[in-house]
């Protein structure tokens, strides 16, 4: 199968990539940057010179290929206009296009304290409407199988993996505050999975996935205080409890409330159903992750910014790419 990932530099993309290429497929992946470019060609991927700016020099590359994988999170404009110009090209093909959102839209802010939702996909949600502006964006790609386009959506939790995970990085970064910080009791839990395992979803998704369906993609879940408490431990430093003003200060206005004062916990059980997907037993420890020497290395002692904001985020596929 041939096959573009869009946001094969990144870091979700670039798992990706090696996952495709070891299953026997054919990979192009687009690169904006001669950094990209080297990125995406370690990956095993073949070099395709572009960006989501110019989606006109996108199309016939999508015509050539068989699927596509949109890994990159932009600004929602941009992603958007992205969307729309993929399933025009594709449509009445019966090609595979899978998209990448992520259960932050149903997240649930709780100010660190436990939430009892625990949603599936398309089960019925009460998060908080401010963070549903991925859905209809979501919404588009899944019509797209009326178009016959196999388009299917994912959507991963908190990933890890490799020594990468900005909420990892950022609460290593808080030590430099004088403590790991969570927020009130940090008792709010989070759902996680390892990038490799988010990967082979992508896998399972492209070759066998129902046209319009919805995955979730998680492998285990966590409260932010343990996670504080461990790093805490390998940092010889204390923990502690930040709230109100202080929330965006030390984490900042992106990962604060959507990720350290919410509540977000994630089924998959059409995931597991539909396309056959366990979890790998090697990759279910975000724990041991923690003493990663990337995020070791972060220098707390410089100032070393502990939050990312939402053009941070962004940067170079928004972090997660």
């Amino acid at each position: 199968m041939k096959t573009l990932v869009i946001g094969a530099s990144g870091y979700v993309g670039g798992r990706v990539v090696r996952a495709f290429k070891a299953a026997g497929h054919e990979v192009s992946g687009l690169a904006r940057s001669d950094a990209a470019a080297a990125r995406v060609s370690e990956a095993g991927a073949r070099v395709i010179t572009g960006d989501l700016d110019d989606l006109d020099a996108l199309r016939p590359h999508v015509e050539a290929t068989d699927c596509v994988i949109f890994t990159p999170m932009v600004e929602y404009a941009t992603e958007r206009r992205a969307i729309e110009v993929l399933i025009e090209v594709m449509a009445g093909s019966g090609k595979a296009l899978v998209f990448t959102s992520g259960t932050a839209v149903l997240a649930k802010r709780t100010e660190g304290y436990w939430f009892d939702g625990n949603y599936g996909e398309d089960e019925p949600w009460d998060g908080d409407e401010v963070f549903r502006t991925r859905i209809p964006i979501e919404n588009m790609v899944r019509d797209g199988s009326k178009r016959r386009i196999r388009a299917t959506v994912i959507r991963p939790p908190l990933i890890w993996g490799h020594g990468h995970a900005p909420p990892i990085h950022a609460l290593h970064s808080s030590a430099r505050t004088g403590a790991v910080c969570y927020v009130g009791p940090g008792l709010n839990v989070f759902s996680t999975i390892h990038v490799d395992d988010l990967a082979d979803i992508f896998l399972l998704a492209a070759t066998r996935g129902t046209p319009g369906a919805l995955y979730h993609a998680v492998s285990g879940e966590t409260n932010f205080r343990s996670l504080a408490e461990q790093i805490a431990h390998l940092r010889g430093v204390k923990t502690r409890s930040i709230s109100g003003a202080e929330i965006d200060e030390v984490f900042g206005p992106f990962l604060g409330p959507v990720v350290f004062a919410s509540c977000n916990r994630t089924r998959c059980p059409r995931t597991q159903t539909e396309l056959g997907w366990k979890p790998n037993p090697d990759r279910l420890d975000i724990y041991a992750e923690l003493a990663h020497p990337a995020f070791m290395a972060v220098d707390v002692s410089a100032g070393d910014q502990a939050h990312f904001t939402l053009a941070d985020a962004l940067k170079d596929g928004r972090k997660r790419d």
